[in-house]
């Protein structure tokens, strides 16, 4: 294999270069090599063993030289400003914008996949903008976006990348986002978060048999995650659990989901219940009914979680915050638009004095529930 290096794509001290398929790579660490030859990928617990020239079921991981490179290093399927309320995020600087974006290819297989369009894209025209870590921090900065969002696919897969964006971000004071299923190992999952400000965890569901049948993945390493999180970092996280008709949304399997959650990970990290529709390869599964999420809600509250919220249903109570010590609406929404505000600019309940678990940094943002996609290009310098 040809592989030249490419001196202008220099990143914080980290050296891509082009191989013979034309493509920006990185060399990873997380991978060993086997007896029988091949070489073992350990970012994630999948542990794809590859021969020269093959890809990792994540695509974008590839056995090149006798190493993992990372094959997308420096591209995107493309950029957006969203709410921050949309990844969702309800407690990490409320009402602000995120810059959003993501690659391709995703380590899980869920046959429910809603960005199935780019995590299960195997083409690299995906990867239409190119966008250094240094330009995304500026233009995020530059539009006033508090917040750097790795999202549409998981950002585990491109570890490297996302580490070095989010070490950008932060130079300019813009703080960073993943919006990610969990599925890491031990030792890239600790340095992945040392560069994080906020998570979003989806815990797609609570049986082993679901993990296993509808995502090819796996519960524990999961659990291992959002422990992880709470106990060995101060990332701000939240939990999402999408809700597909008679796969995960059993009153006995919340019951046991949101239990594990109070014992594991306590009352303030909060949960958002959200309906399914039909896409990729579940399309014979029904809408969620608005009466699923509020019923899981219901539980999550009644088992102690102070703060669980319903979502891809118009739902004013199911979305909003309330004082968990006064029952006061602290914050009020309606979808993305932020419709009451009665915190102080520390996060406490004006009513009582009783704080509001999350990140908050004086007045809320304004950004509401507009979605405004954006061409790095337009920035270039």
């Amino acid at each position: 294999m040809f592989i030249q290096r490419d001196a202008k794509n220099l990143s914080l001290g980290r050296e891509t270069r082009m191989n013979a398929s034309n493509q920006t790579v990185v060399a990873t660490k997380y991978w060993h090599r086997l007896d029988d030859g091949r070489i073992q990928c350990d970012l994630c617990p999948r542990f794809c063993k590859l021969q020269e020239g093959q890809r990792g079921l994540c695509f974008v991981r590839a056995c090149e030289g006798g190493e993992v490179v990372l094959t997308t290093y420096g591209r995107s399927s493309g950029f957006c400003i969203d709410p921050i309320e949309k990844k969702p995020l309800n407690h990490f600087l409320p009402g602000t914008a995120v810059l959003s974006f993501g690659t391709a290819g995703c380590n899980l297989g869920c046959k429910f996949c809603q960005n199935w369009d780019i995590s299960k894209s195997r083409e690299i025209d995906t990867l239409a903008d190119a966008a250094s870590p240094e330009a995304i921090a500026r233009v995020a900065h530059e539009l006033g976006c508090r917040s750097v969002a790795f999202t549409y696919n998981d950002p585990v897969i491109f570890h490297e990348y996302a580490i070095d964006v989010a070490q950008a971000c932060h130079e300019v004071g813009v703080k960073t986002v993943a919006v990610t299923a969990g599925y890491v190992c031990k030792e890239p999952r600790a340095e992945f978060y040392r560069y994080m400000d906020a998570a979003n965890v989806d815990l797609k569901a609570f049986t082993e048999k679901f993990y296993k049948e509808v995502t090819i993945g796996h519960l524990q390493p999961v659990q291992e995650t959002l422990i992880y999180l709470k106990r060995e970092t101060n990332v701000w996280f939240e939990i999402t659990t999408l809700l597909i008709p008679g796969e995960n949304d059993s009153e006995g399997e919340i019951e046991e989901l949101t239990q594990w959650v109070m014992e594991h990970l306590g009352p303030d990290v909060p949960i958002h219940f959200t309906a399914f529709h039909p896409d990729w390869k579940m399309l014979d599964k029904p809408h969620t009914p608005p009466e699923t999420l509020t019923r899981a809600r219901r539980i999550a509250v009644k088992n102690g979680i102070r703060y669980a919220y319903t979502g891809n249903v118009h739902d004013e109570a199911g979305s909003s915050t309330y004082c968990h010590h006064c029952g006061r609406k602290i914050i009020g929404r309606d979808w993305y638009v932020m419709t009451e505000w009665h915190l102080t600019d520390d996060g406490r309940c004006r009513d009582c004095g009783t704080a509001c678990a999350g990140v908050f940094d004086g007045r809320p943002g304004t950004w509401g529930a507009k979605r405004l996609p954006v061409r790095l290009k337009d920035f270039a310098k």
